[in-house]
């Protein structure tokens, strides 16, 4: 992709950032927004912005960077552009590890996305197993449909989990698994950046290993991929990803769908570019939905995996048909 293009990408980024701390219930102009960043001017706009505003911006950043990520390996390596963290169980896996995380009390911070990954991580084993029970090799088509019935498995397993819980929490559950950043806590995006960071430059590290897998399984071997190591290295960092966006915001479907094919339709062909773009346009359009989240009906706020599933559904639909 030209120079141009990476640089209206990074403009349409920072557009959505400053829209996310002007845009609320106490609208702020650019420059107030400005001056409260740098900790001058009201104290009002500073707090509002400082300690409401930025923290939110940040963790839906976090998160669309990670879901587009992920999306783009699991697409690149499973040779199917209908594949995503959502779609693939992945997504749903790791909320039963933060739901089981959360009913045990281990809700810090730092141990709720360590819990997400384990249930994430169990999720990919779980369908790599029936993928491989069904085809006896780990064929796109029946992988993703092993994801769906891992992903219906979990949400089963999560209403099992909350069927005892109080009233109170079964509401904040819900909310929390339709999508939300409304509750982002400083000391929280601290820890999911970090994790991110990990996970995120390890994979763009094993970008070639994507590239070779999607010419295919044989081919890839050919060429000297170990596939199943590769596969399944692949696999758990893009859950990891996956993993630290549920833990932060919840379950968000379609953005690792949608994000890959626009990072493609701009020109990108090579897995790190593609990796690379996705998290930048990820991180723009969910920053960019939550901004409409909590506008659209304001003062009440919309989930944030809705207003994600109002765009990605028309978008797969399509992509399915294109696909038969």
């Amino acid at each position: 992709m030209t120079p141009t293009r990476w640089v209206l990408l990074f403009i349409a980024l920072a557009a959505a950032c400053a829209g996310g701390l002007a845009i609320g219930p106490v609208p702020l102009t650019l420059v107030d927004v400005a001056r409260a960043v740098a900790g001058q001017g009201d104290p009002q706009s500073v707090a509002i912005v400082r300690d409401l505003r930025l923290a939110r911006v940040c963790l839906a950043m976090i998160a669309g960077a990670g879901l587009g990520m992920s999306g783009a390996a699991l697409q690149g390596t499973l040779r199917n552009a209908l594949a995503e963290p959502y779609l693939l169980g992945v997504s749903g896996g790791a909320a039963v590890g933060a739901v089981l995380a959360v009913v045990a009390g281990l809700t810090a911070a730092v141990t709720l996305p360590v819990a997400a990954f384990a249930g994430a991580a169990v999720a990919v084993a779980l369908v790599l197993l029936v993928a491989r029970a069904a085809s006896g090799r780990a064929d796109p088509r029946v992988l993703l449909m092993a994801g769906v019935v891992v992903g219906a498995f979990a949400n089963a397993a999560i209403m099992i989990l909350l069927a005892g819980a109080g009233e109170g929490a079964v509401r904040n559950a819900l909310w929390w698994m339709m999508g939300s950043v409304a509750g982002a806590e400083w000391s929280a995006v601290r820890w999911l950046a970090l994790y991110a960071a990990i996970a995120g430059v390890t994979l763009v590290a094993v970008a070639r290993d994507i590239d070779l897998l999607a010419l295919g399984e044989d081919a890839a071997a050919g060429l000297g991929v170990q596939v199943a190591r590769a596969t399944r290295r692949i696999f758990l960092l893009a859950a990891l990803l996956a993993a630290i966006t549920v833990a932060g915001a919840g379950l968000i479907g379609f953005v690792g769908l949608v994000v890959p094919a626009m990072a493609r339709a701009l020109g990108m062909r090579r897995a790190r570019e593609v990796l690379l773009a996705s998290a930048v346009l990820g991180a723009t359009l969910l920053v960019a939905a939550d901004v409409v989240a909590r506008t659209v009906r304001s003062p009440a706020e919309l989930p944030l995996g809705a207003v994600t599933a109002l765009v990605g559904v028309p978008f797969f639909l399509v992509r399915l048909r294109r696909a038969t």
